[in-house]
């Protein structure tokens, strides 16, 4: 009789489990305003490897689990809005901060705009701003411009929240969204459809502490919102010239690249263009200023050298760069 062969074909069964854990909240945690939003937080991923067999674990390793730990930025803006007028144009300037809207889907948007400088920190807390135009001598069509966003209470209180301890009130009826806000997310997200809120600069504060408040903004960027800061690098209305599109003096082009050459390789490190010799005349007063200041103090939480979004000048005395630190994965 013929030899007879019996082939056990073993089946390895290799089977990986991805199990998608969303943190909860830690005992006695608050479940209202102030409580962090669960949608946006870090996620862990427990990644489960099984080898296994008809006939039981193939290898002497027991399973192994891997816990990941997925922080996601989301990305931050400074814009020079320049010109109100901006609101209604479209222009090289108008047209960068478009793609830059396009690029993101934040749960929020908080603003620190130039154009609420009060001597107090707050955030907007309503939920409905209304439109500020806090300009005059404009054309009717500007100020027929409404920008009928929502607000958002939950996540001002996240605001006054993650900056402790340093305080920044919650405004719920006083302010709104100005025109240094307005002004540019009408080009960013011209469907309204996103939350804003507005960030004062607070006058009585030094640069310094601006970059330190700035800095303590960064959890806010694993949690879903773009913080923007609208200004100007180089702002001086005494010496606007109005027949000069497109131009920027001298003095001003020199203090806008000292301020770049910071903003690119050392943002942490802002408050050093104060000693430059075109300071005084590019930066009068501080209130436009100052909210680039937030950018360059996230930039020094989150360890990233900001990047040109945009540049150029405008009427010899004002300066339009934009910068932007990108979205990160940690």
């Amino acid at each position: 009789m013929g030899a007879v062969v019996v082939v056990v074909v073993v089946v390895v069964v290799v089977v990986v489990v991805v199990v998608v854990v969303v943190a909860p909240p830690s005992p006695g945690t608050a479940t209202d305003a102030t409580a962090r939003p669960p949608t946006r937080r870090p996620v862990r991923i427990r990644v489960l490897r099984r080898t296994t067999s008809r006939y039981g674990w193939a290898g002497p390793d027991p399973p192994s689990v891997r816990l990941i730990t997925v922080t996601t930025l989301t990305p931050a803006v400074f814009v020079g809005h320049g010109n109100p007028m901006n609101a209604l144009e479209h222009n090289r300037y108008t047209e960068a901060w478009s793609r830059f809207g396009a690029t993101v889907s934040p749960r929020a948007v908080l603003v620190v705009s130039a154009h609420w400088y009060v001597n107090i920190t707050a955030v907007t807390a309503m939920a409905r701003p209304r439109t500020i135009h806090d300009f005059y001598g404009f054309p009717p069509e500007l100020f027929a411009v409404d920008y009928p966003v929502p607000g958002d209470p939950e996540v001002a209180a996240r605001v006054s929240e993650v900056v402790k301890p340093a305080y920044v009130g919650l405004d719920a009826d006083s302010w709104g969204i100005d025109h240094g806000t307005w002004s540019v997310l009408v080009h960013m997200f011209p469907k309204a459809d996103v939350p804003v809120l507005q960030l004062s600069v607070n006058a009585q504060m030094s640069l310094d502490e601006h970059l330190a408040l700035g800095a303590r903004l960064h959890q806010l960027r694993t949690e879903g919102v773009l913080i923007v800061g609208s200004g100007n690098v180089v702002h001086n209305l005494r010496l606007l010239d109005w027949h000069a599109p497109g131009v920027g003096e001298d003095w001003a082009r020199r203090f806008d690249d000292a301020a770049r050459e910071v903003m690119t390789h050392d943002p942490a490190g802002l408050g050093s263009v104060s000693a430059h010799p075109d300071f005084a005349r590019a930066v009068p007063t501080p209130d436009h200023f100052l909210p680039l200041a937030y950018l360059a103090g996230l930039a020094g939480a989150s360890n990233q050298r900001a990047q040109t979004l945009v540049d150029g000048y405008e009427m010899g005395s004002l300066s339009m760069t934009a910068y932007q630190l990108p979205g990160a994965t940690l």
